[in-house]
């Protein structure tokens, strides 16, 4: 099968779209046509290598489409099936046993490696050159994609594609660190670094979860005024005011939780220093692979605190998206205010608005068939 994919042909390079030939299913897998696919932060350090995926390949993470068929073991997924596409995983390590797929053993072969886990090969190729596919599970920068069914969800009619696609990775990262990973309690408080797509949806789903404050920190005024709007309780510009400083002398005594989201090494230990004793800060933005970060370790000890990792928002896609999706109907998680739309052939220009911070999330419309209710 013919498709147009954005290839990454060299670590830095741009996204360039190319016809490539998709390969035939084997029987585990899904070919899924692709409506729309969000860019996030995770395609661009692996464009650039922060994380070593093999180039040349097909990145997009945040997929949307149509089931055009399914493979002789599929049974969960149906031909004309609408469905959201997510991080994949094993099904059978420890952590997959436990239902926190995030933590999946073979995490990195199912979604980094640009080949299938099984027996790392590509569905991907131009002539006689193979292209790496199979990013978290999916490759949705392209037309359409192979997918399995453990990195499917199941999306309603009246439901938008273009609007749903970005659950897949950045919104419920953000979600789920408040709503699974911290379960934050009524009454709590939340400061959220960085107030970027992963922040925003945390700031709603702080919101959701009842926290009666809700700090975001960010660089950018017009980023900190949306977050305002949304639901944060007070903002700070950390170009002019310390983070630390002001949090505690917003909450006398330090913040319940803390989110990283940036992956800066001293925004980390930032949110670590706002913390109220037993207090807990996850670690959500990625840096380059050995990034080091230096903590006080009385500050940890004396009060009890908490540093984790979170990935994927601690999420079971299959239960937890269709969850953000009936809070996004019933109008409590408005995360298209986030989003900006652009055709698939303007890639490029998406991307060069995400860095720049002109749009929080961008997503490529890779169709006019995007299910948008009329």
């Amino acid at each position: 099968m013919r498709i147009t994919a954005a290839v990454t042909e060299a670590r830095g390079g741009p996204f360039v779209l190319s016809e490539l030939e998709l390969g035939e299913l084997r029987d585990d897998e899904l070919l899924v046509e692709i409506s729309a696919a969000g860019i996030c932060h995770t395609d661009l350090i692996c464009r650039d290598q922060w994380i070593p995926v093999p180039l040349p390949a097909v990145l997009g993470h945040e997929g949307a489409g149509v089931v055009l068929a399914v493979g002789a073991g599929v049974s969960k997924v149906a031909v004309g099936e609408r469905v959201g596409l997510t991080f994949d995983s094993c099904g059978s390590c420890p952590c997959c046993l436990r239902a926190k797929p995030s933590y999946c053993h073979s995490f990195f072969e199912h979604n980094f490696a640009a080949t299938r886990a099984s027996d790392e090969t590509s569905a991907l190729s131009r002539g006689d050159e193979i292209v790496g596919g199979h990013f978290f599970g999916q490759s949705s920068f392209a037309t359409a994609s192979v997918a399995r069914e453990r990195n499917v969800v199941g999306i309603e009619s009246h439901i938008p594609l273009d609007v749903v696609a970005p659950f897949g990775c950045g919104i419920q990262t953000g979600a789920g660190a408040v709503l699974n990973t911290l379960a934050v309690p009524p009454g709590a408080s939340l400061a959220v670094f960085g107030t970027g797509a992963v922040g925003i949806a945390a700031v709603l789903a702080g919101v959701i979860a009842g926290a009666s404050t809700i700090i975001g920190v960010d660089l950018l005024p017009a980023r900190l005024a949306l977050a305002a709007e949304l639901g944060a309780t007070a903002v700070i510009d950390a170009r002019s005011t310390d983070p630390v400083e002001e949090i505690m002398r917003l909450t006398g005594h330090g913040v319940d939780f803390a989110l990283e989201t940036t992956g800066a090494p001293a925004v980390l230990r930032a949110a670590v220093d706002c913390l109220a004793p037993l207090g807990t800060a996850c670690v959500i933005g990625a840096p380059r692979q050995g990034t080091e970060v230096a903590l006080d370790v009385n500050t940890i000890l004396t009060g009890g605190r908490t540093v984790r990792g979170v990935v994927e928002g601690d999420s079971v896609p299959q239960l937890f998206i269709p969850a953000l999706v009936r809070h996004w109907e019933q109008g409590r998680f408005p995360v298209e205010r986030l989003m900006r739309f652009y055709d698939f052939d303007a890639i490029e220009q998406a991307v060069a608005d995400a860095q720049s911070g002109a749009t929080i999330k961008p997503v490529l419309r890779m169709s006019s068939s995007v299910g948008v209710p009329s």
